[in-house]
């Protein structure tokens, strides 16, 4: 189970309007996904970034079983939810909380928000989709009222089906996100300058 670690930087709570929180890969750190947080325009926003128990936040491939992939990826979405009411209790109101994963993390960033749907300031799912063995529609439910949320992914990706990332842009714009979905040919399992530019200016909404 996942215990609580969560690296703040960024704006000082209770100075800041703004919030995002940003989910690393497999294998990754908190440490490393903050450093992203460069290219993007969030001078302005406190940063939250937790840390995956083993630097894995489900032990398996995200198109697993759901159930193979317990109890840690229950644990990962309840440590989600911590952090969203960590990130309320300072005064950021939930329409100005964003959210940005990479790979693992963009999965459970798409996971976690469309099973809390609601109007947020935005997320990014840089090669992500829904998690599980296939789309669990009753798992999802709220309403995004038109939240941005961003999917870059490449065509093909070694984790990600292209398939998945379509089906998934499906759900959330069924819940009234306002999706942009972005395929590179042979991207590779990577981010591109590209997606940081789309990001900045849908997401963001500064170029």
């Amino acid at each position: 189970m996942h215990t609580k670690q969560v690296i703040r930087t960024g704006k000082q709570t209770g100075e800041a309007t703004k919030a995002l929180i940003m989910i690393h890969g497999r294998g990754g750190s908190a440490e490393d996904i903050l450093g992203l947080a460069e290219y993007l325009p969030v001078n302005d926003f406190a940063l939250f970034a937790p840390q995956a128990t083993n630097n894995t936040w489900y032990p398996y491939s995200f198109l697993a079983v759901p159930k193979d992939n317990e109890p840690w990826l229950s644990s990962a979405l309840d440590l989600l939810k911590e952090v969203v009411a960590d990130v309320e209790a300072t005064g950021i109101k939930k329409e100005n909380i964003y959210f940005l994963g990479f790979s693992q993390g963009a999965c459970l960033t798409l996971e976690f928000v469309s099973r809390n749907a609601s109007r947020y300031g935005g997320a990014v799912a840089f090669t992500g989709g829904l998690i599980g063995d296939k789309i669990y529609e009753q798992n999802y439910s709220g309403d995004f009222a038109g939240t941005p949320i961003f999917i870059g992914t490449s065509d093909p990706d070694p984790h990600v089906p292209v398939e998945r990332v379509h089906a998934s842009a499906e759900i959330l714009s069924g819940l009234h996100a306002q999706v942009t979905k972005k395929i590179y040919k042979n991207m590779g399992h990577t981010i591109n300058q590209d997606e940081i530019n789309l990001v900045r200016e849908l997401i963001f909404n500064k170029s």
